[in-house]
């Protein structure tokens, strides 16, 4: 079964405070939807579609540095983003849709299978938490009765549906809606009820954020590699630097295409990972990697990575040479990194420095490359 994702993302959560719509603000150095969305990839989902407010073009430059997403602009209403959402997945015929509010970024895996889970016999199925607190009606501040409270449930999300069935009860539902049960109930639609969690909390206050900072440090694993590689210089007219071809005089020898700055942050996502280094992985005795684009290595690493359940948060480059001039070549080195490693452009540093002329980079021999990697996994 192909299952979607549709992360709502469009309503403006002025409750939370801090002026910036909750989902686009900082949380534990990630903003609130990076991990909404690491949640559902880590999950195994990757055809994710987010509805966000057109207006919001600052968080829109962001997800459009990720290519894997899906984006759709908002409506007026939850409905309406829900409904537009559908639509643009609809062209890539999903079996199932996990609706999620980008505001819930501490849903765990095992709620996001539950769900998946309880849509084999049923066309709608929900994570809800049976309230176990007293319930009060109120008035002016003053306790008017209690409410029982068997039967009653906290609501959560994702809410999962049979695609075709919740797009045909959104095309035809009318009026407001608290979420889509309310919209598959109303077209008739049994839902049925799977486990949620306590901590998948929606941040909803601006205490929330603590919270949620509490909830997502539990048990992560964060991880730091570095590396290092050296190549000298031969008979060329370019040199291979993070993926960029620089015009130079000469180019960097190797085995491969010599791309010291993309070995050595191959060499740190190993690194940090425990699992050694290039070498290990693309034995230079082997004649299939002879001129191969380092990128291959590279994408290897960071795929293996996700594999084991890590998010690259950031990567680090230092280029030591005198010549070629790196400057000039920065942005384009940082993007095409960027994109290999399918992260944003601004997780992705590349500066150079020289050596004083000392050594053999200050001689004009070759050049080296330092890196640092960052992963985590929570």
């Amino acid at each position: 079964m192909k299952t979607a994702v549709l992360i709502v993302a469009a309503g403006r959560g002025s409750r939370a405070g801090g002026g910036l719509a909750k989902q686009w603000r900082p949380l534990s150095g990630r903003r609130v939807i990076d991990w909404t969305l690491q949640a559902f990839r880590d999950a195994g989902h990757d055809l994710i579609a987010v509805v966000r407010n057109p207006k919001d073009a600052d968080a829109d430059t962001a997800l459009a540095a990720q290519p894997d997403l899906i984006l759709a602009d908002g409506g007026a209403e939850r409905s309406q983003s829900v409904r537009n959402g559908l639509l643009a997945l609809a062209a890539h015929k999903p079996d199932l849709v996990l609706i999620h509010d980008a505001a819930r970024p501490c849903v765990s895996k095992d709620v996001i299978t539950n769900v998946i889970n309880g849509l084999t016999n049923t066309p709608a199925a929900a994570p809800g938490v049976a309230v176990t607190d007293a319930l009060w009606t109120g008035a002016d501040d003053q306790v008017t009765g209690t409410q029982d409270r068997n039967g009653l449930f906290a609501a959560q999300t994702p809410q999962g549906f049979h695609f075709d069935a919740i797009l045909a009860a959104h095309e035809a539902h009318q009026g407001l809606a608290a979420d889509d049960v309310e919209v598959a109930r109303a077209a008739g639609l049994p839902v049925t009820i799977t486990e949620g969690c306590s901590d998948n909390i929606k941040i909803t206050r601006p205490e929330d954020f603590a919270r949620a900072e509490r909830i997502l440090g539990k048990n992560m694993d964060i991880r730091l590699g570095n590396g290092y590689d050296v190549h000298r210089f031969g008979p060329g007219d370019h040199v291979m630097l993070c993926g960029v071809a620089v015009p130079h005089d000469r180019s960097l020898q190797g085995h491969s295409d010599a791309d010291v700055g993309m070995h050595a942050v191959t060499d740190a996502i190993y690194g940090a990972l425990a699992e050694g280094d290039i070498g290990r992985h693309f034995p230079p005795s082997d004649p299939q990697w002879k001129g191969a684009a380092s990128e291959i290595f590279l994408r290897h690493a960071a795929d293996l990575a996700r594999d084991r359940g890590f998010t690259l948060s950031n990567i680090d480059c230092t280029l030591v040479c005198e010549y070629p001039k790196v400057g000039p070549h920065a942005a384009a080195m940082q993007a095409k990194m960027a994109e290999i490693l399918r992260i944003e452009p601004a997780r992705v540093s590349i500066k150079a420095t020289t050596s004083e002329r000392l050594g053999f980079t200050g001689r004009g021999e070759g050049i080296a490359a330092l890196a640092t990697a960052a992963l985590f996994k929570g």
